[in-house]
């Protein structure tokens, strides 16, 4: 489709969500407020595309694979195979040409891979015992001698063959990508651990237990059917509020999207300038408050900081045509609204995690176009602003895939959490997917108790709108690095006119949000800025408490234009990043004077302890 076309037809999306939104939601008990009215719906900016220049492209791009097409026939036919399945394989190639996607696999580079696995194979049967795996699924003993041992070589093999296989296919980088992506899940899928009859451990424990660990695992099967989940954790030995989320604080603020708490300072003095934090909203807040061994939100009340936290609320099918301005309205830069006024600051620091980074980068332009300088600082964690490198959930994303969306849940609908949890677990399948599938259906084992895997199992809902939105401005056409090409709140995007000075932290190992994607949000800002690379993942890189000293992080004095540029230049550090992060951010934290006496204000009196009714919401 036509960039141009696609444009007009989006506007005309966008505008037909926002005029059949229908009748908001009135707030809940005494202390709540009505939202405030809509203000104008996102837009874009209007492109021109050149649609009969694309078709001869089309054209010219169809003859040349046609061509290319029969020159690989008539070579494959002249060259031959060195075997019969080769030459069988090597001509199905041929005749397909072309694969969808523009992809196609070279004869001679099939035919160097078998030759190469057919000489592997024998080799290993010229040996007395096969050759030993460094795969952790088969480091049990009972995976080292006799028929099993062959069996997990012979999967070792073949598993490597197909990721070969697939890394060779020529055609454009995000069709190879998914053919990686699609290759990689069946080879996890088809280990030997993952099935009863070619797993040794499951076949011992089930003699050992007299066929109880089968029976016990088909009922681990059957609740998780009926849960819509795979149980990662003990879900019964947690409880937001009683042993998750546990910091305490009160709810000060609530409106139809979001409530917002107020923590207890545990400090003698804190800062004049409170702290509010904005967590995803495609998971519950308390990412940033699990245990207060681990509580981000604790850390900082320690380092004398007055710290308020958003609580996106999990929505219901009455709340399914909420759009992404109205989470940066009513969610956003009413939050921030509602800091300033209980703490008496003109101005705030504002954090974002994840969406909730995207989320906030956008109000802080949003305000800043109105004119309105209510941000001090700005931290972003696991943030994409630039999203040419989406990470894994790229392959995910097209014009075909954003138009189902559209046409299914964009003007109302939900986007169920059960369906996001899915995604995000089989992007990391063998830990998130078949280790629970061995260890609680195969073997009968129940899932220990795991706070972490317990908030990620807590899904939530988003409204259709809102999410059609994201995905096809950010991921799709990633619109929001172009400045002035978005119109959100009523106002003109440009990250460019952030003033707030910005603190950009990026995990080194992250699927989700890419370091070097991370660091490109440091092009974009043109305030001061300071960008820290640690160590592990989306999630464990950032919840990474200062106390147990674990893993390290990486620092420069300077951003320049290149991520790897910046790698060369950064110097390694011991331990978490939380400390720099409190260092730099002291600097915005105004005088230091008493806490206040209590939550809130004579405006926003106290409506119910700390996490609040949103957060206890299931999808």
């Amino acid at each position: 489709m036509a960039t141009g076309k696609r444009n007009n037809s989006n506007s005309a999306n966008v505008s037909s969500a926002a005029g059949k939104r229908g009748a908001r939601a009135d707030s809940g008990p005494a202390g709540g407020r009505r939202a405030s009215p809509a203000k104008p719906r996102a837009t874009v900016k209007q492109s021109t595309a050149k649609p009969a220049a694309a078709k001869r492209g089309a054209n010219r791009s169809t003859a040349s694979q046609a061509g290319a097409q029969a020159k690989a026939q008539s070579k494959a036919r002249a060259q031959g195979a060195s075997t019969a399945g080769a030459t069988q394989t090597n001509q199905s190639a041929s005749a397909a040409g072309a694969l969808p996607g523009g992809l196609h696999l070279s004869p001679e580079a099939l035919s160097r891979l078998q030759a190469d696995y057919l000489q592997r194979v024998s080799d290993m049967f010229t040996t007395p015992e096969p050759p030993a795996s460094a795969d952790r699924r088969f480091a049990d003993a009972s995976w080292q001698t006799g028929p099993f041992a062959w069996g997990a070589a012979l999967y070792a093999l073949n598993a490597e063959f197909l990721q070969k296989m697939a890394d060779s296919v020529e055609g454009d980088n995000k069709t190879r990508d998914r053919v990686r992506f699609a290759t990689q899940q069946w080879v996890d899928m088809m280990s030997p651990a993952n099935f009863l009859l070619t797993n040794p451990e499951a076949q011992r424990k089930l003699l050992e237990s007299r066929g109880e660990s089968l029976w016990t695992g088909i009922q681990n099967m059957l609740g998780d059917m009926q849960k819509g989940h795979i149980s990662q954790t003990d879900e019964l030995a947690f409880e937001v509020g009683r042993n998750v989320a546990t910091t305490p604080g009160t709810v000060v603020f609530q409106n139809e999207l979001i409530q917002l708490i107020q923590y207890l300072p545990t400090t003698d003095h804190v800062g004049s300038r409170p702290l509010l934090m904005v967590p995803p909203c495609i998971n519950k807040f308390y990412i940033m408050d699990l245990q207060p061994d681990n509580s981000l939100v604790a850390y900082a009340l320690s380092q004398g900081h007055t710290v308020f936290m958003v609580s996106w609320r999990n929505v219901q099918i009455d709340q399914s045509r909420l759009t992404w301005d109205d989470y940066l309205e009513h969610g956003v830069i009413e939050a921030v609204r509602v800091v300033r006024e209980i703490s008496g600051q003109p101005t705030i620091n504002l954090l974002g995690f994840c969406v909730g980074g995207t989320l906030a980068a956008t109000a802080a332009a949003a305000l800043e176009a109105r004119g309105d300088r209510w941000i001090e600082s700005l931290t972003l964690l696991t943030t994409l602003l630039d999203f040419a490198d989406p990470g894994v959930l790229g392959i995910f994303i097209d014009e075909a895939f954003v138009a189902y969306k559209e046409a299914s849940i964009g003007s109302g609908g939900l986007m169920h959490g059960r369906e996001l949890a899915t995604t995000f677990n089989f992007l990391r399948p063998n830990d998130l997917v078949w280790n629970y599938v061995i260890s609680n259906y195969l073997k009968g084992e129940a899932p220990p108790p795991f706070d972490l895997l317990y908030w990620n199992s807590d899904s939530t809902n988003l409204p259709g709108p809102m999410f059609c939105w994201y995905i096809r401005h950010m991921y799709l056409q990633n619109e929001l690095r172009i400045p002035g090409r978005l119109t959100c709140a009523g106002a003109a995007i440009d990250l460019g006119a952030i003033k707030a000075p910005t603190y950009i932290y990026g995990s080194r190992d992250d699927h989700i949000v890419p370091w070097r994607a991370a660091y490109a949000s440091t092009q974009l800002i043109k305030s001061p800025v300071r960008f820290v690379m640690g160590a592990s993942g989306h999630i464990a890189g950032v919840i990474n408490p200062a106390h147990r000293n674990k893993r390290n992080y990486w620092v420069a004095s300077q951003c320049p234009g290149s991520a790897d540029d910046w790698m060369s230049q950064a110097n390694e550090v011991p331990g978490s990043w939380w400390p720099d992060w409190s260092n730099w951010l002291v600097k915005f934290q105004g005088e230091r004077r008493q806490p206040p006496r209590s939550p809130g204000s004579a405006r926003f009196p106290a409506i119910e302890p700390a996490p609040g009714r949103y957060v206890r919401q299931k999808a």
